[in-house]
């Protein structure tokens, strides 16, 4: 982990009306005066030690101060070159260009300086057009070029392609696409139109995450496995109206899909959001999938909140509901406890084994204030041991259950007649930059998520 030696608030260098090429003398100045200053007079210079090269596209001052957010995060572990690239149509004529360059020093784990390198160019004009030519003269070579464009990438053009070839990989957010049906399927497209080491990262499938790693979990025992060839139905519930919204639901049936070999016969669109859809497995079994929209006035649009899947395999059936911020009843036990013990023993949800933890916590902390009262008293209060003793504390015991209770997952499992399993899981929330970072640590090179995103977009093209 790297500490900041020195951060700039003011940029180290500004220009107004400038060419690509006053940027690049101005950084090549900087960067020349950085390792004069580093190596000292009895030393050369040292090479530039740099990891990628990110590329921000953004279309408003909100974005693009949420891409400089994520971008000096990143750099704080991860010596880069950052350049955020803004449309600013009013900036005084098209083909305008007023520019930036600030730098943060920073000490590595080995304890060499390195340099972290932010470009902040505001174009006057439809910057998306002719994005390669404004940046390729600016990028490192030797290291990976990510174009993460926040808002809609201009699908289907010929500016976009250009700007994909001077790039390793496409990070996009499919949640904040404008039209995110037809950008969806434009996104999808891209694998065909791209140059084909193109990657494609996107932020919404990395917050599915945490519900792809519970079903894997439920197939992860050997006996379970013959599960996978038995699955006989699929349900999920989304958030939200319109075809747009079903985009995270789409991925995660098209993970399945692609990865247990089903083949999509058809799929209808009913009203109130409903959707069917009929698959053949690999041996010609067939398999409905339906997914639903079900209203979370505290959920965004688009987010899933509830799978369901069922089937019967080796004479056994099985049930996994996996469900975000369930309905639950609040329930206090009778085994007694003091107000002031609910902070110290938190239980987090309802499950037994959650509860069951929590009343043990809280009858080690009571037996040690029992065993230790008379010192605790005489050292609070002043008076001689055994006057004045407090009552023996109580605890009360409550559920697991947190203020951010729309970050936890419940899991239900039902395997022939057995009792019912469950499970609470509390995801934390990540922010942009940690989302970022996660996307790029696979160098936005995901072939799971590649095959799940043309699975996706068959069946989104077939409702």
């Amino acid at each position: 982990m790297s500490t900041t030696q020195n951060s700039k608030p003011d940029p180290d260098w500004h220009g107004e009306g400038v060419t690509v090429a006053d940027v690049l003398t101005a950084l090549n100045d900087i960067r020349r005066k950085f390792a004069r200053a580093e190596a000292g007079d009895d030393e050369h210079p040292h090479s530039r030690n740099r990891v990628m090269t990110l590329v921000a596209v953004v279309a408003s001052e909100g974005d693009e101060r949420r891409a400089l957010r994520a971008c000096r995060a990143i750099a704080a572990h991860h010596p880069s070159l950052a350049i955020v690239v803004r449309d600013q149509p009013n900036l005084g004529g098209s083909g305008r260009m007023d520019a930036s360059i600030s730098t943060d020093t920073h000490q590595s784990s080995s304890g060499v300086p390195v340099m972290f390198e932010l470009v902040t160019l505001h174009i006057g004009g439809a910057a998306g057009e002719h994005l390669a030519a404004l940046v390729d003269p600016l990028l490192l070579s030797g290291v990976p070029t990510y174009l993460w464009w926040l808002g809609t990438p201009p699908f289907g053009t010929r500016g976009l392609l250009d700007a994909l070839k001077i790039g390793d990989a496409l990070v996009i957010d499919s949640t904040h696409f404008e039209r995110p049906y037809h950008s969806f399927l434009g996104l999808a497209d891209l694998d065909t139109n791209a140059h084909q080491r193109l990657g494609v990262a996107d932020f919404q499938w990395q917050r599915l995450a945490p519900w792809r790693e519970m079903i894997a979990q439920f197939f992860e025992p050997k006996d379970r496995r013959t599960f996978m060839s038995g699955i006989g139905e699929l349900g999920i519930d989304y958030v939200g109206d319109g075809r747009g919204n079903r985009i995270a639901a789409a991925l995660l049936i098209g993970w399945f899909a692609s990865a247990l070999g089903w083949k999509m016969q058809r799929a209808v669109g009913g009203t109130g959001g409903v959707v069917a859809a009929h698959f053949a497995t690999d041996g010609g079994r067939p398999l409905d999938v339906a997914f639903r929209s079900v209203p979370k006035a505290h959920l965004s649009q688009g987010e899933v909140s509830a799978v369901r899947i069922t089937g019967a395999s080796g004479g056994r059936t099985f049930q996994l509901s996996i469900q975000r911020d369930p309905e639950r009843p609040r329930r206090v036990g009778t085994d007694g406890g003091a107000m002031e013990f609910r902070q110290l023993h938190p239980s987090g949800g309802d499950d037994d084994a959650g509860t069951e933890v929590a009343e043990r916590k809280a009858a080690q902390h009571r037996e040690m204030l029992l065993r230790n009262r008379e010192t605790l008293h005489h050292t609070a209060t002043g008076d001689p041991p055994g006057e004045s003793l407090p009552r023996q504390p109580t605890v009360l015991t409550r559920e697991r259950r947190h203020g951010d209770n729309s970050l936890v997952l419940l899991t239900l499992i039902d395997i022939g007649g057995a009792e019912t399993l469950r499970h609470v899981q509390h995801v934390e929330s990540e922010d942009e930059a940690t989302l970022l970072l996660e996307l790029l640590s696979t160098g936005a090179h995901d072939a799971v998520y590649a095959r799940s995103l043309a699975a996706a977009a068959e069946l989104m093209r077939a409702l």
